[in-house]
């Protein structure tokens, strides 16, 4: 049997330019761990906020609002000064300061100091890191690769992170029933670390930009009226920032709704997130396909509309349907499948168009700036959808947002340019 594995890996290898090439390799690897702790940190620290600290609804508006507040505040120059530097040493020292800034979280709950502001200004510095980080990463990805390989390169992105959504969160609600949710932290930390490890043996050095002696803020400015006369980024840029204030709000309900709505316990949580796995190694099966018959213009109608029915779907479930919690919390579960292959779709047809559409001189102002523009508005989501369920309920909350995901929807059946775009 393993005899006849090695024959049949060696031909893959052979076959994919991109499994041949080492330094992606590395880099994917990089990327799949970062994946699976972001998965269990991103269970862990809502639950520790509610778990723990008995956080409010307000209060976790609060702390989503926080962490999607650097996107607003920094993406701007962060652009402009990745377009005047090396992006390889950004991506390593990003990876240690994350490391640093999650283990603060288990090391001030092992000395009774964890409190709500603590996670406040955690939320805050690691969306201020992911904000550098995640924009260095995307252009020395299409340097790294080629704008060529961009759409292979993305599918198979996907193929790991459903591998990590399913594993992820039903590691993360073990962890956190077993041994508490700052522990399951501390293990994001750790694997964060190994990551680091990962990107060092990455052998590709992107060229240092030649120096230049414009203000920043005159480039700056040149890179937002180039999306602004580009019909299409500047397209993909406002359904996004109207996307990413209905996506915050979710997040600030999302988990609120599972425990004390549905009545789900950590481990139950987590068992069901896996269904969003599913749904993420869905779409990267989809992905390719739907792209080369309806274009990814409509692919991305496509999961727009998906994620604001499975919003919809969301808000019906009955605390007991059927009489069976264990029902409700199925219907949970394929709801969330729904949700995550549907957004996954949409997400991953926007960042190929936007990489594959920008200037090469312009590609960190572009990431940077249409993160800007679709993430400025998104603390707004998050404390909108905090105030409606601290006055109206989360299920209202959750009605509100399916509302604007179907409104959402129809503006953009209007935008025939989307509808256009067929290859």
């Amino acid at each position: 049997m393993f005899a006849s594995l090695r024959p049949f890996l060696q031909r893959k290898l052979s076959a994919d330019p991109m499994l041949r090439h080492a330094d992606f390799r590395r880099y994917w690897l990089a990327s799949t761990i970062t994946t699976f702790g972001e998965q269990v940190s991103g269970l862990a620290i809502p639950l520790t906020a509610v778990g723990m600290l008995k956080a409010t609804s307000a209060q976790m508006g609060i702390l989503i609002a926080l962490g999607a507040l650097p996107a607003a505040l920094f993406s701007l120059p962060v652009g402009v000064w990745l377009d005047r530097r090396s992006k390889y040493p950004v991506l390593l020292w990003t990876k240690l300061i994350f490391c640093v800034l999650l283990a603060l979280i288990p090391i001030s709950y092992y000395l009774h100091s964890l409190t709500i502001s603590v996670l406040y200004a955690e939320g805050f510095l690691v969306g201020i890191c992911y904000v550098v980080s995640a924009s260095a990463s995307q252009v020395f990805l299409v340097q790294m690769v080629g704008r060529e390989h961009l759409l292979d390169v993305q599918s198979k992105f996907a193929g790991t992170d459903s591998i990590a959504r399913l594993l992820g969160p039903g590691i993360a609600g073990m962890l956190v029933q077993m041994l508490t949710a700052p522990v399951a932290v501390l293990v994001d930390a750790i694997g964060v670390i190994a990551a680091w490890w990962s990107l060092r043996r990455v052998r590709k050095r992107d060229v240092r930009p030649a120096p230049s002696d414009r203000h920043p803020f005159r480039e700056m400015l040149d890179g937002i009226k180039m999306i602004w006369h580009h019909d299409i980024l500047w397209t993909l840029a406002w359904s996004m920032a109207l996307w990413q204030i209905l996506f915050n709000g979710y997040l600030v309900v999302q988990i609120p709704f599972a425990t004390h709505q549905l009545g789900m316990s950590p481990g139950w949580l987590g068992a069901a997130q896996i269904f969003g796995g599913l749904g993420v190694f869905a779409s990267s099966m989809l992905f390719r396909p739907l792209s080369r018959w309806f274009g990814r213009g409509r692919t991305i109608l496509i999961g727009l509309s998906g994620s604001g029915v499975a919003w919809l779907l969301l808000a019906m479930i009955p605390v007991h349907l059927c009489g069976s919690a264990l029902l409700s919390a199925s219907a949970y579960a394929v709801t969330v499948f729904v949700f995550d292959c549907c957004s996954m779709l949409y997400f991953m047809s926007y960042a190929t168009l936007r990489l594959q559409l920008a200037p090469e001189r312009f590609q960190g102002r572009t990431v940077s700036i249409m993160r800007f523009m679709t993430a400025a508005a998104a603390p707004l989501g998050a404390l909108s959808a905090g105030w409606i369920a601290g006055h109206l309920g989360v299920r209202n909350a959750l009605v509100v947002i399916a509302m604007g995901g179907i409104l959402l929807i129809f503006g953009l059946l209007t935008a025939s340019l989307l509808r256009d775009i067929l290859d």
